[in-house]
């Protein structure tokens, strides 16, 4: 990627300032007490989770049970699988068919992002709707794609994918006591989850302040959980006045945020909220999010025990995989129109 081709240049009123703030105040989470036996400390981790995803929608959390090693061999194996050159990469590639694997022209609204990707799916192969068609009931399988180098990508990373599994569905125990609702509430959601995982790679931009390493949005998801790599860029709206601030890593930690099925699921108790990650002229960024999804048959809709007379459904019911499958088609065509979102089911 050398001088900026205008397909990744952001329209004037989103375009990055290079000066930043970096975030106060993104809680910081530390998790141990959700391992330990002592009710009190339980209760006062829950309280910090609801907080967090009420004021921010996004979190740091440390003590998170993930081993070290695991995380230090998936982000090896992507910096190695990411220096391949292009001809090898590509015989992983991507397109409308074969939805996983590598990809180097993905667009946010519209506009293309600065980065390369390798993508692949927890559940092996992934049950997905194989039509758009609302009333078309075929499924097909998503089989992820595996390069032949680094030989050994494939092993860390579903080894890494079992340890995301296990801190996802602890982070949505804590989230359903949050919202008073019971500890395994959305545990039935996931039996044949849709969720994957993401190899980032943002080489250096020559221009950073006309391009995005990926656009604003919302994750259209459950939850996010990021790893991200000392350099920074991840930016995120803060709720409060609407400004852009820069979150700074935090070694061996991981950033969560509040996707938009969990703002569906909570009737907007908690909201999901608007990120973008910044490039750099000097240095090349990586980060691995995973994306918790449930499975393509689940009706998304507010929970019946967060609705009332006085807190009405603010949503109707869709199905995620229709959702899904709409939204995996923007990645292989620039569409006219802004890419299907929670608010096109708002009642």
């Amino acid at each position: 990627m050398g001088e900026v081709d205008p397909a990744f240049i952001q329209d004037p009123e989103h375009r990055p300032k290079l000066c930043f703030s970096e975030a106060e105040g993104i809680p910081m989470i530390d998790l141990s007490p959700s391992r330990e036996k002592d009710p009190s400390a339980l209760d006062r981790l829950v309280k910090e989770i609801g907080s967090a995803c009420k004021e921010w929608g996004f979190f740091q959390v440390i003590n998170h049970g993930v081993p070290l090693d695991h995380r230090h061999k998936v982000e090896a194996a992507a910096r190695e699988f990411f220096g391949e050159s292009t001809e090898e990469k590509n015989k992983v590639r991507r397109d409308a068919v074969k939805v996983l694997g590598y990809y180097d022209t993905e667009h946010t609204k519209n506009v293309r992002d600065w980065k390369e990707v390798f993508d692949f799916s927890v559940e092996e192969p992934s049950l997905v709707p194989a039509s758009l068609d609302p009333h078309n009931q075929d499924v097909t399988h998503w089989h992820n794609q595996w390069p032949h180098y680094p030989p050994y990508l494939r092993e860390v990373c579903q080894e890494y994918a079992k340890d995301m599994v296990k801190l996802a569905l602890e982070l949505m125990e804590l989230i359903a006591l949050s919202l008073g609702l019971p500890q395994k509430r959305f545990h039935e959601f996931f039996k044949d989850q849709t969720s994957f995982i993401r190899l980032n790679h943002y080489p250096p931009c020559p221009s950073p302040h006309l391009a995005l390493g990926v656009g604003r949005h919302k994750d259209s998801g459950v939850l996010t959980i990021l790893a991200q790599d000392d350099v920074g860029g991840l930016e995120v709206k803060r709720k409060s006045d609407g400004e852009w601030v820069r979150v700074r890593p935090t070694p061996n930690a991981y950033i969560i945020n509040v996707g938009d099925m969990i703002q569906v699921w909570s009737n907007e108790a908690y909201e999901s909220v608007e990120h973008r990650v910044m490039v750099n002229s000097e240095k090349e960024r990586f980060s691995i999010p995973f994306f918790l999804n449930p499975s393509h048959y689940t009706m998304v809709e507010p929970l019946e025990e967060l609705v009332n007379e006085n807190n009405p459904a603010k949503y109707k019911p869709y199905n995620w995989g229709k959702f899904l499958v709409t939204r995996k088609r923007s990645n292989f065509m620039k569409l006219d129109v802004e890419n299907i979102q929670i608010y096109n089911f708002k009642v």
